[in-house]
């Protein structure tokens, strides 16, 4: 009995010792899966969430080996670009010029076209930077590239299925009607693109200042005791025709 005592001991420390080892990676395996379960959110917005970044808008204008200068379509997208990058941009504008290409002697004459309408607009030559660049692929149509960075809202990417939409064994969400991963992803996105402003989904704009001549012309018809709304004889053209009635 006194030979046994040992060994029986070394064995009991050596399966507790086994007992606390699988109890201690079991509960590892456990934690990590609810991990990756729970880090995916069940509300759209915090799935797809919209971000406000600064991003480059470009204008492309196409130009070809044989006549310099600018289009009326080409004018017009240029003075638009000079219009919005009074009111939005946040860097100055940066002009890519092709190089070594058909098109490069007809681009120069393009661009003085270009930067005297971008100053007409307002831009000031210091806003300019002319840089020069060559097409890696020789089919790619060397074109004039006109860009500014702006504040901009995106969201997505769309389309990622990281889960079966049915009953499956990868889909985990299935028998608990949780919302698939890419629902809600286009809402975002097109609401993101549709914004005038940005800064409108993280704070409101100012009051505007009231119309004061249509406000006192409403208060002087209430003092006077006659009707304040506004009177729109055209409207009985647009009723509909009572005949048949």
């Amino acid at each position: 009995m006194i030979t046994r005592v040992p060994n029986l001991k070394r064995s009991l420390r050596i399966a507790v010792a086994l007992l606390g080892a699988s109890a201690a990676l079991g509960a590892c395996t456990h934690t990590d899966q609810d991990t990756v379960t729970g880090s995916i959110p069940n509300d759209y917005r915090q799935r797809h969430p919209i971000v406000v970044q600064e991003a480059n808008r470009t204008t492309e204008v196409f130009v070809g080996t044989g006549r310099g200068g600018l289009t009326s379509a080409q004018r017009s997208d240029i003075a638009g670009l000079a219009e919005t990058w009074l009111r939005e941009g946040t860097g100055g504008i940066v002009i890519d010029m092709p190089v070594n290409t058909p098109n490069a002697r007809v681009a120069a004459d393009s661009l003085r076209e270009i930067r005297g309408i971008l100053a007409a607009a307002g831009v000031p030559p210091r806003g300019i930077t002319i840089r020069n660049y060559r097409p890696t692929d020789p089919r790619q149509f060397a074109t004039i590239r006109v860009n500014y960075p702006r504040i901009t809202a995106d969201a997505g990417p769309c389309g990622v299925w990281p889960e079966d939409l049915g009953p499956s064994i990868k889909n985990k969400g299935y028998l608990e009607n949780r919302p698939y991963y890419n629902l809600g992803c286009a809402t975002q996105r097109n609401l993101a693109a549709m914004v005038d402003s940005p800064s409108d989904l993280v704070q409101p704009r100012a009051e505007s200042p009231a119309y004061t001549p249509r406000r006192s012309m409403a208060f002087d018809k209430y003092r006077k005791g006659t009707t304040t709304t506004t009177q729109y004889p055209e409207a009985d053209k647009a009723k509909l025709s009572e005949v048949g009635k």
